[in-house]
């Protein structure tokens, strides 16, 4: 785990920026470089990133947005006629449990993480027209943000923290609508 823990860490930024997955920002080189560096962790772990785990995920990863699990099973009939939705959910299920995937609970979709073997954000702010997500990395905040909700008598049901929004490319393209 230390190898692709620390490939992960020097290949991507863990400052307090937002990350955001975007649709044509992910090039098949740096998508195979994912995929290599998951199936890495996944072997270091123990765990196998089966050829139908990594072709969830990378599909996933082409996309480059949140993606509902229907959507990932029409593409894998598109490869594989004789997909089922348990196996499409099976291999999610795995990549969430590996902390390879985001499931975005607001709109039931799932996103590749960021950071892949160093998921430690735990705040996804998700484009409610496009369906991007940004991942914000801001320990100080979501610390507050805990304390806050702890002092209201509350403990929240999972670990992630999702804010919708509008990224800047929807608002653009909202704006230019309106003009």
């Amino acid at each position: 785990m230390k190898n692709a823990k620390a490939s992960a860490a020097a290949e991507k930024p863990t400052s307090g920026r937002a990350h955001a997955a975007h649709a044509g920002h992910h090039h098949p080189a740096s998508s195979e470089a994912a995929l290599a560096l998951a199936d890495e962790y996944c072997r270091e772990r123990g765990e196998k990133l089966t050829p139908l785990r990594r072709k969830v995920l990378e599909l996933l990863l082409t996309s480059g947005r949140a993606t509902k699990a229907y959507s990932l099973l029409d593409e894998m009939r598109q490869i594989h006629p004789g997909s089922a939705p348990p196996t499409v959910y099976r291999a999610l299920d795995f990549l969430l449990a590996a902390g390879l995937v985001h499931r975005i609970e607001s709109i039931n979709a799932f996103t590749v993480c960021h950071d892949l073997t160093q998921c430690q954000h735990g705040m996804l702010v998700v484009c409610q027209q496009c369906g991007s997500v940004a991942e914000l990395h801001q320990p100080k905040l979501r610390e507050a943000l805990m304390a806050q909700v702890a002092h209201a008598g509350y403990r929240l049901a999972g670990e992630e923290i999702e804010l919708k929004g509008l990224c800047a490319d929807c608002q653009a393209a909202q704006a230019a609508a309106s003009n």
